[in-house]
């Protein structure tokens, strides 16, 4: 028995990263006509958007590559998977770290994010290396 069902998977984690990416493609527009300041602010992360956007990008070929039945999505969902978890745990004790205090209710909020999203991620990966994983993802 699988933790979920395999398209599900493929669906959360496409639709998923597809609107990650819409909001990320957004968000840079915004800024980009924003003004001065925040064009500025934007070259300055531009290596790190682009590598925001690589992983995202995996995510959605991933998603779409469960939903196709291919074999090499397994490997390419699961790495979106465990580097989702460790990108979230390192930006939310970043974020933790960098307020002020009191930051109980910054730590809530992140573990009411933080926790769902790492569940999710690790119950992605049982179901990766499931039977039916195995066996539907050959081809």
């Amino acid at each position: 028995m699988d933790a979920l069902d395999l398209e599900l998977v493929g669906w959360l984690i496409a639709v998923g990263s597809g609107l990650a990416l819409g909001l990320g493609i957004g968000l840079i527009v915004a800024l980009h006509y924003g003004g001065e300041g925040a064009r500025k602010n934007l070259a300055v992360r531009v290596l790190e958007d682009f590598f925001l956007f690589g992983i995202w990008i995996l995510g959605l070929v991933g998603g779409i590559g469960v939903l196709q039945e291919k074999s090499w999505s397994r490997w390419v969902l699961e790495l979106f998977c465990w580097t989702l978890i460790i990108l979230s745990l390192l930006s939310g004790f970043s974020r933790w770290r960098g307020a002020a205090p009191p930051r109980g209710l910054l730590l809530v909020s992140l573990v009411l994010f933080i926790v769902p999203l790492i569940v999710f991620c690790l119950t992605t990966i049982a179901t990766l290396r499931g039977e039916t994983a195995l066996r539907v993802l050959t081809g």
